[in-house]
């Protein structure tokens, strides 16, 4: 396998660029799937606690005999959770689930702006990174006002802002804003949760690189410079979703998806609404 690539995040730590995304993954089916994962390459697990698959995620990484220092653990923190102490209380029950002393990345869920909470949240995180639980913090789901009233209240820049982003749904806009503030874009459902599979365009850009589909939407992540991080429970997908160091897109490749994109192609919901 071709060296992984990897993210610098704008506290100085070192994130893979590529992981393994276990939403809807059932906490019996974590364990071997992230064992599958891990065997095959993979150094980045996401999880958070509305999964409810924290402790199938720990164990599965304990399985496998590599030490847990070596593998990046992002959790996140629910909507419920929001405030100034609750979020402490919430990771220390994500840890106690993971089997770990702390997490490589925290972020907070959604915003959940009609509880009006987040900024209050976001001062409990800094607090968190300052005892070393979490050792980088972010958000998710997060618009560019929400982002920079972050910025403007606490002086603390997300490192990270997880957001839905794929080739149909492709966010230019804070994209930019996050590059103009130093922010790592990292990609949920980039695979369009599977609707994008049998596009023309992407199925013609397949055939000419003999990939699946699969991957050259991930190397179109990479490309752009994005963290990214697909969803399988299929050991032969897991392994082929990481299969993608050895080739890269060419200016007509990503000219061809950069057309593909749509402002009515968000498929989850909108973080100003979802509460």
């Amino acid at each position: 396998m071709a060296e992984q690539p990897t993210l610098t995040l704008n506290d100085g730590r070192v994130m893979p660029q590529l992981g393994l995304g276990v939403w809807q993954t059932m906490d019996s089916q974590a364990a071997p799937v992230v064992a599958t994962a891990v065997e095959a390459g993979y150094r980045l697990v996401d999880t958070a606690s509305i999964y409810r698959n924290e402790g199938g995620v720990g164990r599965g990484v304990r399985s496998t005999g590599i030490p847990a220092s070596r593998i990046f653990i992002t959790t996140k923190l629910w909507n419920d959770s929001h405030g100034s102490e609750a979020p402490a209380l919430s990771l220390d029950h994500s840890l106690g689930r993971l089997g770990l002393p702390a997490v490589d990345l925290y972020l907070i869920h959604w915003p959940t702006p009609a509880r009006g909470r987040y900024a209050e949240t976001w001062r409990a995180l800094i607090a968190l990174r300052e005892t070393g639980k979490a050792r980088s913090i972010g958000v998710s789901n997060f618009t560019a006002p929400q982002l920079a009233r972050l910025i403007d209240d606490t002086g603390v820049v997300p490192a990270v802002n997880q957001i839905e982003l794929h080739p149909r749904f492709q966010q230019r806009e804070l994209r930019a804003f996050h590059e103009a503030h130093g922010i790592i874009t990292q990609s949920w459902s980039p695979l369009g949760q599977g609707t994008l599979l049998d596009h023309p365009v992407l199925t013609e850009i397949a055939r000419k690189h003999d990939r699946t589909v699969a991957q050259i939407v991930i190397r179109w992540h990479l490309d752009l410079g994005l963290g990214v991080i697909p969803k399988s429970a299929t050991p032969h997908r897991i392994r082929e979703n990481i299969a993608v160091f050895d080739f890269r897109l060419d200016e007509a490749d990503m000219a061809r998806i950069a057309g593909l994109d749509d402002p009515r192609g968000r498929l989850g919901p909108h973080p100003d609404d979802f509460n």
